[in-house]
């Protein structure tokens, strides 16, 4: 092969351009900036598909945002002194009952009999 000759160089400039289209399209496909002729760097356009894909990534990401804060409260209702319900229920059994009927603080409740066994 002739090194000087016009068949190097015009191998060269195809090998080169080559390699230029094919960077192009590698990077046009996983949605990175292209090179312009000049050097320099144009944006992909978005298209269609784009759009709707971030939308969806818009809607998804507004969904995870108000599952993390339902999940914030569990959290806070599970660690947060699990027994407290318990401990109101008990306070409100201690506390006498009151008529609501003629407020005279007297117990206008129907005693249970707890001990009491179920007749069959």
């Amino acid at each position: 092969m002739d090194w000087g000759g016009p068949t190097f160089v015009v191998l060269l400039v195809a090998i080169s351009t080559a390699g230029w289209l094919i960077n192009n399209w590698i990077r046009a496909r996983h949605g990175y900036s292209l090179e312009n002729e000049w050097g320099g760097m144009t944006d992909p356009t978005d298209s269609g598909e784009t759009k709707r894909l971030k939308a969806e990534n818009a809607e998804l990401k507004s969904q995870i945002d108000s599952m993390q804060d339902r999940m914030v409260n569990l959290e806070r209702i599970v660690t947060d002194k699990g027994y407290r319900l318990s401990d109101e229920i008990e306070a409100l059994r201690d506390r006498p009952a009151r008529n609501t009927a003629s407020h005279t603080g007297t117990d206008s409740g129907v005693p249970l009999d707890l001990n009491k066994k179920e007749q069959a």
